[in-house]
């Protein structure tokens, strides 16, 4: 057992520019030193991408099962106002899906890397915790994954992007990714966004309403991002 740490949580928005570059900093660390204590991984990792036609299959499922209800709600009214969008999206963008092959090089990854598992004593991070999703996957990709989490604004589902640069640059400055590596893990998480629906099926076929405060965002996220696309490649990239 390790000793009690004592300490708060800290969204990546009320952290100044120091903080998220020390904040990058911090990942790259956690992944380098991963990378040095923990045997060689197989290179690539291969992994199918999501199928735009299977992703508009759930996006319909869904849509059907709601429109079933006899109750609708206000929450409904934005599910299906952004089911429909998305399908819209998934038809537009199918072009774009990876290739299975194209991943960014695997390392190991914490698993779970968000502002709920980190705590800070004041302005310094003191413990990650929650490590049960230790794994070999592409750390560039947990990279992009932690900047969506920490630096989109809740209320308007929108990147900061000046936050994203400075979470990158320090990264970059400790593990030193390929551009290659981090053009393919944006592109990677990009796809998996426009594919996911796992909050929608959580609500409407699990029954579960923990996770509809964060649909809002999320939604928003990446019909902001699909139509930034360049822009925010760059912030991570450039």
């Amino acid at each position: 057992l390790f000793p009690w740490v004592e300490g708060c949580h800290r969204g990546g928005t009320e952290l100044d520019t120091a903080e998220c570059a020390a904040l990058g900093a911090l990942l790259g660390s956690v992944h380098a030193t991963l990378r040095r204590m923990l045997p060689p991984v197989q290179q690539p990792l291969y992994a199918p991408a999501a199928d735009a036609r299977a992703s508009m299959a759930v996006a319909t499922g869904l849509l059907d099962g709601m429109r079933a209800r006899g109750v609708r709600e206000p929450f409904d009214e934005l599910a299906e106002h952004r089911l429909i969008e998305r399908l819209h999206m998934l038809r537009r963008h199918a072009h774009q899906r990876p290739a299975d092959d194209d991943r960014a090089s695997t390392g190991y990854v914490h698993g779970d890397f968000h502002p709920l598992n980190l705590l800070y004593a004041g302005a310094d991070p003191v413990a990650i915790i929650d490590w049960d999703r230790l794994a070999a996957l592409p750390d560039t990709e947990e990279a992009v994954r932690a900047a969506l989490l920490f630096f989109t604004r809740q209320r308007t589902g929108t990147l900061d992007l000046a936050r994203v640069r400075a979470f990158v640059h320090a990264y970059r400055a400790v593990t030193d990714p390929s551009r290659a590596d981090l053009r393919a893990a944006v592109q990677r998480l990009w796809w998996e966004r426009l594919n996911d629906f796992w909050m929608l099926n959580r609500h409407y076929v699990e029954r579960d309403h923990r996770s509809d405060a964060l649909f809002p965002a999320s939604a928003a996220l990446i019909v902001w991002w699909t139509s930034r696309y360049e822009e925010v490649m760059a912030a991570f990239v450039d």
